[in-house]
């Protein structure tokens, strides 16, 4: 306790002496950022404003980030704590402004080390991140093409050395069974036969090997094999998705387009061209509008165009996510980025401004996806366009003379025609959300189409009645859809085999436009229960034809409407309910006709038609009506080019009516792009313009276009920006693509993202030499032929310990790797050895489903289709696509998913495999065809066995193999023998 006192009395006595004015509370110590701010930041802000996150586009764990700001503006005013936006926000009382926002806020002290951090300068110590450059990525840097000995191969060359560098060893070369299969399959996609393995195996030539890649690359099916890796990569599918996934029946254009591309070995940078704007950059060519379908290969939200306007939020949203998949498709296909994930803020690892993605979506910002009519024929595409140049020379001429005449008739005149408008034009408050039937588009004008009614039983009818659609589509407006020439028939028999009765009869001359007027057909008593209308000539409606009726009446001598509400069949049909549908042809509901009956229009008519020539005179007349025949002679003339015409659904104008209007209304004018600060549509920040990604070095990724410019400029400006040679991604990414499919593996294991978060080349000089031999001879039959015949690729695939030690993976390529074929090679591969494979190339998919249910949301039902049906024999890359629901066999065999982008596709093993295979009904049928076959080709059991081994696998079986197969096809049957063949593992792999 003394002790305790002295202590504290020498204290004072010490504080006692020194003199007052220098007594002072010692000053703060200087803030630290590393001791007292960046622990603050850590604990309260950088879960949300990190790497891993960066909400509002800011973040706080690195000094150029935070410094830079975010969304809503700088967050850190150095020197002025009280302008500061960070502080704002954690002082906040507003519980929808502060911060952090569920998390304990800040205490009073750290809010006040902020607020000293601040106005003392918010000193930050260099951490790198202001002076990194975000381009210095190795997929970023120039193409670097590497020596290679003259008389090496240059592949041998790069992977020998990395063996070497990795103490690894070399493989041998395989057998030249197991090689002649390999390259069959990898060029090809389909078993050699007997006969073409025993050539090779036999052919003493050393240049043999290099033949044969010769004359499989020259195949047609090397077109189709390759086609269909490259479809996987763009998510090409024949369905919309979504909720209603109605078909697209016009999109195969787009995959034959790819097969013929391939087959020619197009310039690689011509093939990417033409995909993002061949109609721009090859005008008149029927490539350049069939690659477009590039655009439009992924799914669509039908709904959210469709039947929900642009002004809407979730119109503006479907859109959006469009024109985010031709960004996310064009750009993860060609330069292997995901700039899909900036879209609501920069890129969180790759040098991708948030600003950047919508440059990119500004450059697809007039496009929807719709089907374009047009020629197959160049020679009749540049005849047709010929002809339309005299139709609206001639067509301009008629309006010439027409306003002239209109101005010296006077006021008279123009009363007339007022009164004809208005009689002719359907009341607005009158017309329905229901238009009626509308049939699917036809390429010629005389592709017949029929629809009717069902009135349930035999009626004695006085009169068929037919009411005209109206819609402004092309500006056609009344009479929309309205038959040229047509019939009207009724019968009992449903399929108007037997007792027809015609009761009227359009066809022999066209029937004049009438507008909204109705169409009268008597029936005179006659009796029947199905009424029918077939259209021999179809109605125009934008470079293709249709039939589109609002009602169909079935009237009886009371006046009694027997065909309301009754039952509607026909060849074909557009469902998009409310709109379109065949249930609207009997719902009673049609825009109102004319206000004034048919001879009163006719008095006006024919008043109009004096007045009109005593105002042209005499010459005027002559001229006007000269003008007239050149345009009907013209019109004569188009109609017969129609055999030649063909629809691709493309990406391109779209010139709709209803909620889908597209742009083509306003001369195809781009829609403007705004920023979206984390892609909200609701909060659009600053427009932005057409444009690339600058931080690519070597190519400009600024769009200097000048402002009068065309939407088409946008998309070919772009891909003058991907196919420039000093583009080093675009050159890479194929060459991966490439040497993937020969190996199994790619170079560079994460195909569609190049950028930091995806994997390092394990050849980087090779894949360097590789792109650079693409951009250079634009080839890829010359990059597959250097691949194919390196010794790397011609090793065999067994494994060794030794080497399995240090790469149990293989990731440097010491062997071949076996490989499981695709569900495709797979399934040509049982037509193949049943004798059944249907090699006819291109055209419309065949469809291994039925569909129930089209109306509204189609259900493909695999299960209801015939195994045994030929038109399903051919190759599957014709096999039509569906999204929502995928072809059970195919799937089980891990076939690619249509809805996303597939870079690489799952390698699984299951029982499910192996039971698809054995009991699958296609495996089953065609296991009897492949009994038949070799039956044929041996006198016992055991040569047919030989002859099934030779079929499916190449080879002769070992004695132990054919016994035990001979015996089980004893047993139980030669057709359940081939079964167990084709689910022999060597049947799906490949060695």
């Amino acid at each position: 306790m003394l002790s305790r006192f002295v202590v504290h009395f020498a204290l004072m006595a010490a504080l006692l002496v020194v003199p007052t004015g220098t007594f002072a509370v010692e000053p703060p110590k200087p803030v630290d950022f590393e001791r007292d701010v960046k622990p603050i930041f850590a604990k309260h802000c950088v879960s949300c404003h990190g790497a891993e996150k960066s909400k509002g586009g800011l973040r706080l764990d690195r000094k150029a980030d935070a410094l830079q700001g975010g969304d809503s503006g700088k967050a850190i005013a150095p020197g002025k704590s009280a302008n500061s936006l960070l502080i704002e926000l954690v002082t906040s009382d507003a519980a929808d402004r502060r911060m952090p926002p569920k998390k304990p806020q800040l205490t009073a002290a750290e809010i006040a080390t902020l607020k000293r951090w601040i106005d003392g300068g918010a000193k930050w110590p260099d951490d790198g991140s202001a002076t990194a450059n975000p381009a210095d990525w190795w997929s970023f840097k120039p193409l670097k093409k590497s020596a290679v000995p003259g008389d090496a191969n240059p592949i041998d060359h790069f992977v020998r050395a990395k063996l070497k560098e990795k103490g690894l060893a070399p493989s041998p070369e395989a057998d030249r069974r197991t090689l002649v299969r390999r390259l069959y399959f990898d060029l090809i996609g389909l078993p050699p036969t007997p006969e073409e393995v025993e050539a090779f195996v036999g052919d003493k030539n050393p240049k043999a090997f290099e033949a044969l890649v010769d004359k499989l690359l020259a195949a047609p099916q090397y077109g189709e094999r390759w086609a269909r890796h490259w479809l996987d990569v763009v998510h090409f599918g024949e369905t919309h998705g979504y909720d209603k996934d109605q078909p697209r029946p016009n999109a195969w254009p787009y995959r034959d387009y790819v097969i013929r591309a391939l087959n020619a070995d197009k310039p690689y940078g011509r093939f990417i061209a033409e995909q993002i704007a061949g109609d721009v950059l090859y005008p008149g060519t029927v490539d350049g509008i069939e690659a477009l379908g590039f655009l439009a290969a992924g799914p669509w939200d039908f709904i959210g165009h469709v039947e929900v306007p642009e002004s809407k939020i979730d119109g503006k949203i479907a859109r959006h996510l469009d024109r985010d998949d031709f960004v996310a498709n064009t750009i993860g296909t060609f330069m292997g980025l995901t700039v899909h994930c900036a879209q609501c803020h920069n890129h969180k690892f790759d040098p991708i401004a948030q600003e950047d993605y919508y440059r990119l979506q500004a450059v697809f910002a007039a496009l929807d996806r719709t089907d374009r009519t047009y020629d197959a024929d160049p020679k009749i595409a540049s005849k047709r366009a010929e002809l339309d140049a005299k139709k609206k020379a001639a067509t301009a001429r008629i309006a010439s003379l027409e306003a002239d005449a209109r101005k010296l008739a006077g006021a008279e005149l123009a009363e007339l025609e007022k009164q004809l408008r208005e009689a002719t034009k359907p009341t607005s408050a009158l017309k329905p959300p229901e238009f009626g039937y509308h049939s699917q588009l036809a390429s010629k004008r005389d592709d017949a189409k029929w629809v009717q009614v069902d009135l349930g039983e035999n009626i004695k009818l006085d009169r068929i009645v037919l009411k005209p659609c109206h819609d402004d589509f092309n500006n056609i407006g009344a009479g929309f859809g309205f038959p040229v020439r047509f019939k009207i028939e009724l019968s009992d028999d449903a399929t108007f085999k037997n007792d027809v009765v015609v009761l009227a009869d359009e066809t022999t001359k066209d029937y004049p436009p009438s507008g909204m007027a109705a169409y009268t057909a008597k029936a005179g008593g006659n009796v029947g229960r199905y009424v029918r209308v077939t259209a021999t000539v179809l109605a125009p409606r934008q470079n293709d034809y249709m039939l589109a009726l609002a009602e169909l009446e079935a009237l009886d001598a009371g006046g009694t409407n027997r065909a309301l509400n009754k039952s509607v069949t026909a060849l074909d049909s557009i469902e998009a309910p409310a709109r379109w549908r065949k249930s609207n042809l009997t719902d009673g509901l049609a825009p109102a006709g004319p206000k004034l009956a048919a001879s009163e229009l006719a008095k006006l008519t024919e008043r109009r038609d004096v007045l009109l020539k005593t105002a042209l005179g005499e010459k005027g007349v002559a001229d006007l009506a000269a003008l007239r025949a050149e345009v009907t002679t013209i019109d004569t003339e188009l109609a017969k080019l129609a055999g030649s015409r063909r629809t691709a659904y493309i990406g391109a104008i779209h010139t709709g009516s209803g909620s889908f209007t597209g742009t083509g209304a306003a001369g195809g004018k781009p829609r403007t792009i705004h920023v979206l600060p984390r892609g909200d549509v609701t909060k659009p920040s600053k427009d932005v313009g057409p444009g690339a990604i600058p931080a690519v070095p070597g190519v400009n990724g600024r769009f200097d276009l000048p402002p009068n410019h065309t939407e088409g400029d946008r998309r070919a400006t772009l891909a003058k920006w991907l196919t420039d040679p000093n583009n080093p991604l675009t050159w890479r990414v194929m060459a991966n693509r490439v040497w993937q499919y020969h190996f199994g593996r790619a170079l560079v294991d994460t195909p569609n993202d190049f950028g930091k978060m995806g994997q390092l080349p394990t050849h980087p000089e090779l894949l360097d030499f590789l792109a650079s031999e693409l951009r250079d001879h634009q080839s890829l039959k010359k990059l597959h032929k250097l691949i194919v015949t390196s010794a790397t690729y011609k090793q065999v695939s067994t494994s060794n310990d030794t080497n399995a030690k240090v790469d149990g993976d293989n990731r440097f390529v010491w062997r071949q790797n076996r490989r499981k074929l695709e569900a495709e090679a797979v399934r040509d591969s049982i037509l193949a050895v049943a004798g059944k494979l249907d090699l006819t190339p291109g055209g419309p998919s065949f469809r291994d489903f039925v569909v129930e249910k089209p109306e509204h949301s189609p259900h493909y039902q695999y299960h209801l289709h015939d195994p045994e049906d030929a038109k399903a024999h051919r190759r599957a890359v014709y096999r039509f696509i569906v999204r929502s629901k995928q072809q059970p066999f195919m799937a089980a065999l891990d076939c690619a998913d249509p809805s996303l982008a597939v870079e690489k596709r799952n390698e699984t093993l299951t029982p499910q495999q192996a039971l698809a295979l054995l009991n699958n009904k296609l495996a089953v049928a065609m296991a009897k065809h492949f009994a038949t076959r070799i039956e044929k080709l041996g006198a016992t059991d055991a040569e047919r066995v030989t002859a099934a081994f030779q079929l499916a696998l190449g080879r002769t079986p070992s004695t132990r193999e054919r016994d035990a197969l001979t015996a089980y096809g004893k047993e139980h049957g030669l057709a359940n023998m081939c079964r167990v063949v084709l689910n022999l593992n060597e049947f799906v792999f490949v060695d």
